[in-house]
């Protein structure tokens, strides 16, 4: 089995993009809508790897962030920080965010770098 990502986007068509290429380069992909429902997934189940967007509703990218390196079974779990905006990289780095990728990406350099975290 391949290693399990978690996308969370509260674009409907940012998840279907990100899961169909995740799913292709043999990942499997779990979907949340934002942060909160995000939180659901960190139930025991193995997670290599958080791919989140910034800005959402009920819980944006960082305070996810946050929530994972506070709870002790995941607070190592990588996570890469999707956004259009450069002026919160300090901040999302003091959440603990282990990469960025602006918006719009190419998914080929998602991949890569996706493969560069998850080994």
């Amino acid at each position: 089995m391949g290693k399990t990502i978690l996308i969370v986007d509260d674009f409907e068509s940012s998840l279907n993009i990100l899961e169909k290429s995740l799913e292709k380069a043999g990942y499997q992909v779990l979907k949340s809508g934002d942060g909160q429902e995000a939180l659901t997934h960190f139930d025991g189940r193995d997670i290599d790897l958080v791919i989140t967007d910034l800005n959402m509703p009920n819980m944006d990218g960082i305070s996810l962030v946050k929530a994972i390196r506070a709870n002790t079974e995941y607070k190592f779990t990588p996570v890469i920080l999707l956004t259009t905006k450069s002026n919160q990289q300090e901040q999302a780095k003091e959440a603990g965010v282990t990469s960025f990728m602006q918006k719009p990406f190419q998914v080929e350099a998602l991949l890569a770098n996706v493969r560069k975290i998850v080994r």
